[in-house]
């Protein structure tokens, strides 16, 4: 087992725990089903892989991993809904609106985002270092109207017209990189990282995201359905900009090779990178 396949076993133990015998029954049963639907996981492996790169120990830094996973799930929950992307495929299974209908899927995505803080807050309050809350700070910030959530909602209003590139980096940079930066920022500041090393880690992040997302416009563009595990040609159907729209499919494949590369020299700047490394080259050159 390499290093990723045994970070995600330790993760999925986490989940598993997460949802047994809980009330309401249908209500953990929607959020269960998401998030035990598997998943690439890149983001807390990212965050506990910085952790274990300055030292820190992994059991401090799984709080944040799973409290980052539930919010990134949160979110695909509900950028699948029919006021969203209206996707009816993600990871490889029914989405979960599909299953449980719209109102539970929305329900399930509010209790997963709200769960991930108690997670993070009950840790804080149990383990009173500033390093830890700093922590939850980056997180938090990350997801919210100035993060994520303002990049899905910059993507909405951008549907059926033309936009700019600045305009699609914005999307980009707050949509799918914030959560992505956001990780590996934490998981350096659970591991003591100094500010310096800190920055270097957003920075590769920003590098991460931006090229995860232009690879997920490529394999949207030519990819394998059953690879990827979701409903493909979306962004087309929907009249998106994409990077490709944008720049044409060469010009994509240089950039993202351009920021892929990037991001490694950071790292290997950095001491006790070899794991994190390994992870950014296996996500960024994938089939899905």
């Amino acid at each position: 087992m390499d290093y990723f396949e045994s970070v995600v076993q330790n993760l999925d133990n986490e989940f598993n725990k997460l949802f047994r015998g809980k009330e309401p029954k249908n209500l953990y049963e929607a959020m269960s089903y998401s998030v035990l639907a598997g998943g690439k996981r890149l983001r807390p492996v990212l965050l506990i892989a910085a952790c274990e790169c300055f030292g820190g120990d992994i059991n401090y830094a799984m709080p944040f991993a799973v409290a980052v996973e539930l919010i990134h799930t949160y979110s695909l929950i509900h950028d699948d809904l029919p006021a969203m992307d209206n996707d009816d495929l993600r990871r490889g299974k029914p989405t979960n609106h599909i299953v449980y209908g719209e109102a539970m899927a929305i329900l399930a995505g509010d209790g997963l985002l709200n769960m991930a803080y108690e997670i993070m807050s009950h840790f804080c309050a149990e383990n009173d270092e500033i390093k830890y809350v700093n922590a939850m700070k980056e997180i938090a910030a990350a997801a919210g109207a100035n993060g994520m959530v303002g990049g899905q909602a910059v993507d909405i209003l951008s549907e059926g017209i033309e936009i700019s590139g600045d305009v699609l980096e914005y999307i980009h940079k707050h949509k799918t990189a914030s959560m992505i930066c956001a990780s590996l920022a934490a998981g350096a500041i659970v591991g003591g990282a100094d500010p310096g090393d800190v920055e270097r880690f957003r920075k590769v992040g920003n590098l991460i995201g931006f090229a995860f997302q232009v690879q997920d416009d490529i394999l949207d563009y030519k990819g394998d359905e059953i690879k990827v595990g979701k409903s493909l040609g979306g962004d087309e159907r929907n009249k998106k900009t994409t990077y490709i729209s944008l720049h044409g499919i060469d010009k994509a494949t240089a950039d993202f090779e351009k920021d892929f590369n990037c991001a490694i020299e950071i790292l290997r700047k950095v001491k006790n990178t070899e794991n994190l490394i390994e992870i950014v080259k296996n996500v960024l050159h994938r089939d899905k």
